[in-house]
């Protein structure tokens, strides 16, 4: 019975099927953290994968094989999110998913310390930039009869207080335009969903020193035992939600932040 069992398991383990099978998807931010993670998960997945990042490095550290191509992009430019997609198109044929990952922070600077460069530059990364890609890929998903748009956000996008001015405007923002995205294209095929991820450990920087008024509205709202998610878990909520198993999952901002903002 046992050896039955075992015989069962592995038929069904070596028939399973990729779930993101023959699909493409453009991965933002694949160099670091949640986008490197995203991009390696989708390709062990069968996608086949446009990687960007502003910085080659890196990229460089992801699979080298033909279902995994790097660009080098600066995502807040729009020629540069032209050509990503352009990329997509030119190398796979179709687009299938796109994934926002990319982002910046502020160093938790309040508006009364906030300069225009910071402002700029966050809103220009974090809102401007998942625009400037939706716009590009749209007309390829409805020429397609649909596709799966989805953005990184923060639970800085539902709470004033987890992230600078800058950050919480362009996070807040970016849930905004996804709701937009879903409910004016959601009709053509195209599912846009926000993922709004609580502390993750990345290794990114807050880019300097942090604002002691800002770090102190931050630890207001920390729980009692924090955890930081790995950059994997995240991935993963992200691989489902562009999968098929999250067909009918559209215009959502789902939070996962192990129940930071649940108190």
């Amino acid at each position: 019975m046992t050896e039955a069992i075992e015989r069962a398991t592995d038929t069904a383990q070596a028939v399973r099927v990729p779930r993101l099978q023959d699909k493409v998807a453009i991965v933002t931010g694949a160099g670091s953290g949640i986008g490197r993670a995203t991009a390696e998960l989708f390709h062990r997945e069968g996608a086949m994968v446009v990687a960007v990042d502003q910085v080659a490095a890196g990229l460089t550290q992801l699979p080298a094989d033909r279902r995994m191509h790097s660009v080098v992009a600066d995502v807040s430019k729009r020629a540069d999110d032209e050509r990503v997609v352009a990329t997509a198109i030119e190398r796979f044929g179709r687009l299938d998913a796109l994934c926002n990952v990319a982002g910046i922070v502020d160093r938790l600077l309040p508006v009364g310390e906030l300069t225009d460069e910071v402002w700029d530059r966050v809103l220009a990364v974090n809102l401007t930039g998942p625009m400037l890609a939706i716009r590009a890929a749209i007309p390829i998903m409805l020429s397609a009869g649909g596709g799966v748009i989805v953005n990184i956000s923060s639970i800085g996008g539902l709470f004033g207080a987890r992230g600078g001015a800058a950050y919480a405007a362009s996070k807040h923002g970016l849930i905004g335009l996804t709701k937009n995205v879903a409910a004016t294209y959601g009709r053509d095929g195209i599912r846009a969903v926000v993922v709004c991820p609580g502390a993750v450990d990345t290794g990114i920087s807050l880019g300097g020193e942090p604002s002691p008024r800002g770090l102190a509205a931050l630890k207001a709202t920390l729980p009692a035992s924090p955890r930081a998610a790995a950059a994997t878990e995240i991935a993963t909520l992200v691989l489902f939600l562009v999968s098929d198993d999250a067909s009918f999952v559209n215009g959502a901002a789902i939070v996962a932040d192990g129940g930071w903002t649940a108190a």
